[in-house]
C-alpha cells in the first residue's frame, strides 16, 4: 500500500458534508441523540426561568377605546371652511396616531386624573430588588419636585399607552395598560376624549388667528383696489382710449379689414385661376379645343350646342369615310364643317377669356384697396397698443386687488361664523370597558417561548460542542481524514476482572511472560468476544496485504496511552493460537512499558542482542500457555540515541534473523508525535498499523504525526480505532446502529 500525498484534514463533522435530505435528517437525529443532555438541561433551565418570571411579575390589564377619523363634513361647513382640509390618506392617519401618543395629550390626561399621586406611575419607597428579597429600605427616598414627578409619570404613561391604526381603515385603537383593570379603562377613555378636545381647541385657535389676520388684510386690499381703479380711469382719459363691448375701436377695425382682405385675396386668386385655365385651353390650338372645357362652358347653351354639333359631324365623317373613302367629296365637305365648328368653339372660348380677364383685374384692384386701408388701420392700432400695454398693467393690478379683497372678505365672514360652532374629524365609536383577563404576562406564550428558547439554546450549544469535537468518532471519519482504511473497531473493555488471571510464579521457568489479567490477554481467555473478533480483522488485513510468509509488522500511535501495546499483544496471541510462530518485540526503547508488564524481572534486553553480548534465545521470554515469544527492551543504562539504534545495521540483521525464524514479528513502537524513532524504521517492516484512541485523539494531532513521517504513512496497512464505546458510537453512525448492537453477534456465540 503506497500513498503519495498526505491526507487533507477536515475540521467539520463528516455528516455535515452530505448533501441528501435523508442524510441531513439522519445526522440531525444523531446530533439530538448525542447532545440530548445539553438540550434537555437548557430546556429545563429556560422553563424554570420562565416559571420564576411568571411568579414574580405582577399582572397587567389593557383596555381599548376606538376612534374614527371622518374627514367628511356637511355641505355648509365645506363651503364655509377657511382652513384647507387635510387629505384623509394613510400619512394623515399615521400623523394622528402620533398626536394621540404626544406629550401634550399625556400631560393633560395626567393632570385631569391626578396620576402623579399613584404609586404605579411615580413608584414607591421600596425598589423591586428589595421587594423580591423581602427587604425594605430603612431610609426613605428624598422628596421629589413636581416637575420630576410629572416627567416620571409621563415616561411611565408613554410606555403603557398604545395607539395604532386598525388595518387600512380610518379607525384608531387607543389602549392603555395598568395594574388596575378599572384604571386602564378610565385612562383609555380619557385619552380618547382629550384627543378630541385637543383637536377642537386647535381648530378654534386657528380660526381665531385667521379671522384677525383676514380682517386686517381685507381692509388693506380695499384701499389698494380703490387707488388702482382711479389710476385706470385717469390713464384712459389721458390717451383717448375708447372701447366698445370690452374691445378697443382700433382693434375692431383692424379685425374687420383683415377679414375683408382675406376674402378679397381668395376672390382674386379664383379669378386668376379661371383666366389661366381658359388661356391654357386657347394656347393648345384648334386640335384639342373641342375636347377642353371650363365650368361656365358647361352651363352655356351655345357651347353645348356647338359641341353636340361637332360630335355629330365627327361621327358622320368617320362612318362615311369607312363607306365611301376618305377622299370622297361628301366626306371632305363634312371634314370642312368640322373645322368650322371647331373654330366657332374657339371663338366662344376667347370671349370667355375676355370676361375672366376683366373679373381678375377688378378683384386685384379691390385687394390693393383693402391692403392700403389695413396698413393704415394697423398703424393707428400700434399707437393705441403702446398705451394699452401700460393700461393692461393698471387694469390687472386693479382687478387683482379687487378679487383679493372680495375673497378675503368672504373668508373673514365664514371664519366669524365657524368660531361659534367648531367641528372635528374624530369621534369615539367604542368606549373602553373593564378588561376581564390580564394582558401580560401571557402564561402560555411566556412558557412556550421559554421552552423554545431553551431548545434553541440547547441545540446551539450542542451544535457548537459537535463542531468543536474534533476527535475520531467513526470509521468514516478515519477514512475521510486520513485517507486510510479503518481495519478494525476495538471495543472498550472496562472490567478487566473478567479476564482470568494466571500468576507468572506458577509457571515453570524463570523467563515466562507474566499474565496480569489485563485486557491484552482477552484474545486467549475470551476468544468469542467482540474484542477478539476485532483483532481477527487486524490479522486478516495483515495476511492479505503482506505477500511474503514471514511478516514484520509495527504498531504505533500518534500519542502515548492509545492502546497500541495491547492491540499488538492481542494480535500476537491470535497468530500464535492458529499455529504461527510469533514474537513480540518491545521497540519502545525509551519507555518500555510492555517489558515492565510482561517481563518485570528482566535484566537483559534487545540492546544486549544488538551489542552481540547475548543471543536471541538468551534474552527472549515465552508464553507457555499461548506459544508467544517476547523480546524485552530492558537496558542497564538509559539509551539516548534510540533512533540511531533502530536505524543501525545491527538492528537490520536482528530483524532479518527474526523474519527467518518467526512467521509473525510484531513490534510495539513508540508514538509518532513525541519521538522520531518510528521514522527510522521503514526499512525494517512490511507494514504498520496506526492505533487511534476513540473519542480522545484529535484530527490535527494525527495529521501532524503522519505528516512528519511520510514513509511510515506510505507503509500503513490500516488504522485501528481503539477503546471504542460501542453504545455511544452507534449515536455517531446511525446507519450502523444495528451493527453495533450485541444481539447480532450473540447469534454466533460472541459476547462483549
Amino acid at each position: 500500500m503506497h500513498k503519495t500525498d498526505a491526507p487533507a484534514i477536515t475540521h467539520e463533522p463528516a455528516p455535515l458534508e452530505r448533501g441528501e435530505l435523508g442524510e441531513m435528517v439522519e445526522w440531525a437525529w444523531a446530533l439530538l441523540r448525542r447532545q440530548y443532555i445539553v438540550i434537555l438541561f437548557c430546556s429545563l433551565l429556560a422553563a424554570a426561568t420562565g416559571m420564576i418570571y411568571l411568579l414574580i411579575t405582577p399582572p397587567k390589564y389593557t383596555a381599548h377605546a376606538s376612534l374614527i377619523l371622518d374627514g367628511r363634513k356637511g355641505q355648509f361647513f365645506q363651503q364655509q371652511s377657511i382652513l384647507a382640509d387635510t387629505p384623509t390618506d394613510a400619512a394623515w392617519v399615521e400623523s394622528q396616531v402620533n398626536v394621540v401618543k404626544s406629550v401634550n395629550i399625556a400631560e393633560r390626561v395626567i393632570k385631569n386624573l391626578h396620576l402623579t399621586e399613584l404609586p404605579e406611575f411615580v413608584g414607591s419607597d421600596v425598589d423591586a430588588f428589595s421587594r423580591l428579597l423581602g427587604f425594605v429600605r430603612t431610609s426613605p427616598r428624598p422628596p421629589r419636585s413636581a416637575f420630576e414627578l410629572t416627567r416620571q409619570t409621563a415616561e411611565v404613561f408613554e410606555r403603557n399607552l398604545e395607539a395604532s391604526r386598525v388595518g387600512s381603515s380610518y379607525v384608531l385603537d387607543v389602549g392603555f395598560t395598568s395594574n388596575d383593570a378599572d384604571r386602564a379603562a378610565q385612562i383609555a377613555n380619557s385619552v380618547a376624549e382629550t384627543y378630541i378636545i385637543d383637536q377642537l381647541d386647535a381648530k378654534f385657535e386657528a380660526n381665531q388667528r385667521a379671522s384677525n389676520w383676514l380682517q386686517d388684510r381685507a381692509n388693506g386690499l380695499r384701499d389698494q383696489a380703490s387707488v388702482a381703479e382711479n389710476a385706470v380711469v385717469a390713464f384712459k382719459q389721458q390717451n383717448g382710449i375708447v372701447a366698445a363691448d370690452g374691445k378697443l375701436m382700433s382693434e375692431q377695425r383692424v379685425a374687420d379689414l383683415n377679414a375683408q382682405l382675406v376674402l378679397a385675396r381668395g376672390q382674386t386668386a379664383e379669378a386668376q385661376a379661371r383666366l389661366d385655365r381658359i388661356e391654357a385651353i386657347i394656347r393648345t390650338n384648334s386640335t384639342t379645343t373641342s375636347d377642353a372645357t371650363i365650368t361656365d362652358a358647361l352651363n352655356n347653351p351655345i357651347m353645348t350646342k356647338l359641341r353636340q354639333q361637332y360630335l355629330d359631324l365627327v361621327n358622320r365623317e368617320a362612318a362615311w369615310s369607312a363607306r365611301y373613302g376618305k377622299n370622297h367629296l361628301a366626306v371632305m365637305n363634312l371634314r370642312n364643317q368640322i373645322y368650322q365648328t371647331r373654330d366657332s368653339i374657339l371663338q366662344e372660348l376667347k370671349r370667355y377669356a375676355q370676361t375672366y380677364r376683366s373679373d381678375s383685374e377688378i378683384a386685384k384692384q379691390r385687394q390693393d384697396s383693402l391692403e392700403k386701408d389695413l396698413a393704415s388701420a394697423v398703424t393707428q392700432s400700434e399707437k393705441t397698443n403702446k398705451a394699452r400695454v401700460e393700461l393692461n398693467g393698471l387694469e390687472s393690478s386693479a382687478q387683482s386687488f379687487r378679487t383679493l379683497h372680495n375673497s378675503f372678505l368672504q373668508r373673514y365672514t365664514a371664519s366669524i361664523q365657524q368660531q361659534s360652532f367648531p367641528i372635528t374629524e374624530a369621534r369615539i365609536i367604542s368606549r373602553a370597558t373593564r378588561p376581564f383577563k390580564k394582558s401580560t404576562p401571557k402564561n402560555g406564550v411566556i412558557f412556550a417561548l421559554a421552552c423554545l428558547g431553551g431548545l434553541g439554546l440547547g441545540a446551539g450549544l450542542g451544535f457548537i460542542r459537535e463542531v468543536m469535537d474534533r476527535v475520531f468518532r467513526t470509521t468514516g471519519q478515519v477514512e475521510k481524514v486520513l485517507n486510510t482504511p479503518c481495519v478494525a473497531v476495538v471495543p472498550l473493555v472496562g472490567d478487566a476482572s473478567r479476564v482470568e488471571n494466571t500468576d507468572a510464579t506458577s509457571l515453570e521457568g524463570q523467563r515466562s511472560i507474566a499474565r496480569d489479567g489485563s485486557v491484552c490477554w482477552m484474545v486467549s481467555e475470551q476468544p468469542w468476544s467482540r474484542f477478539s473478533e476485532a483483532i481477527r480483522s487486524v490479522k486478516l488485513t495483515a495476511d492479505l496485504n503482506i505477500a511474503n510468509g514471514h511478516k514484520v509488522i509495527g504498531f504505533t500511535s500518534a500519542l502515548p496511552h492509545e492502546g497500541k501495546s495491547t492491540v499488538a499483544t492481542a494480535l500476537a496471541q491470535l497468530a500464535a493460537q492458529v499455529g504461527g510462530k510469533v514474537i513480540v518485540v518491545d521497540g519502545d526503547l525509551r519507555n518500555p512499558s510492555l517489558s515492565r508488564r510482561f517481563a518485570p524481572n528482566a535484566t537483559l534486553g534487545i540492546a544486549d542482542v544488538l551489542a552481540g553480548d547475548h543471543s536471541l534465545d538468551d534474552i527472549a521470554w515465552s508464553d507457555r500457555l499461548g506459544g508467544m515469544t517476547f523480546l524485552p527492551a530492558f537496558s542497564k543504562s538509559r539509551l539516548l540515541h534510540t533512533s540511531e539504534v533502530l536505524a543501525s545495521q545491527a538492528t537490520r540483521r536482528l530483524f532479518d534473523e527474526l523474519r527467518e525464524r518467526y512467521d509473525y514479528t510484531i513490534v510495539d513502537l513508540p508514538p509518532l508525535a513525541p519521538l522520531i524513532d518510528v521514522r527510522a524504521t521503514p526499512h525494517l517492516f512490511d507494514g504498520y498499523f496506526l492505533v487511534v484512541e476513540w473519542g480522545q485523539t484529535k484530527y490535527d494531532v494525527v495529521q501532524h504525526a503522519i505528516n512528519t513521517a511520510p514513509r511510515v504513512y506510505d507503509g500503513l496497512l490500516g488504522v485501528i480505532l481503539n477503546k471504542v464505546n460501542m453504545q455511544h458510537m452507534a449515536r455517531y453512525e446511525m446507519h450502523r446502529d444495528k451493527y453495533y448492537k450485541n444481539p447480532y453477534f450473540a447469534r454466533y456465540g460472541y459476547t462483549d
